[in-house]
């Protein structure tokens, strides 16, 4: 069992003062990094999927995901003020709100769409997806399929060719 003087010097030779520091993601010129420094957190993707398919108050929310009201409200805020969510109020007296989707939240709904893909084919085991997707379009049971934009052709990973872009960081030689 190690002592106090024998802790604090562990902290001290590893950098550790008692308090976990978030990585900035924000700051790397990745846009996987970028996005996951707005829903990296494991409880963020699961509210935007109760928002995306109704459950709008944070009763709703709560109760669907068992979370706690103090990581849930940390939660929400955050989406907020990133612009994915909106705060709008539904009732005066008290005044109550419920959280919508803003156009930038929707869009990410569709990477959320691409995880169902990859959670149906290697999660869901023998009982199959536990929910399916019914497409407005074509009224067809599907999944989403990525496709090229310039093409309109399938695209997977082993597809692609990773280039530097305009905002890539440059590197001193």
């Amino acid at each position: 069992m190690m002592n106090r003087s024998t802790v604090s010097t562990l902290r001290e030779l590893s950098g550790y003062g008692g308090k976990m520091q978030r990585t900035q993601f924000s700051d790397m010129a990745c846009s996987i990094a970028r996005t996951l420094d707005v829903i990296g957190e494991p409880w963020s993707p699961l509210i935007l999927r109760d928002i995306w398919v109704g459950l709008a108050r944070f009763e709703q929310i709560q109760s669907d995901l068992g979370i706690s009201r103090k990581v849930l409200a940390g939660r929400l805020k955050w989406l907020v003020e990133q612009g994915v969510l909106e705060r709008v109020a539904y009732h005066e007296r008290p005044v109550r709100h419920e959280y919508r989707l803003t156009a930038k939240g929707l869009e990410l709904c569709e990477l959320l769409m691409v995880m169902v893909r990859w959670g149906d084919r290697w999660t869901a085991g023998d009982a199959g997806p536990p929910v399916l997707y019914r497409h407005h379009a074509c009224g067809q049971v599907s999944h989403v399929e990525p496709c090229c934009s310039a093409c309109g052709k399938p695209m997977h990973a082993s597809d692609i060719v990773v280039e530097p872009g305009p905002g890539a960081a440059s590197r001193p030689a």
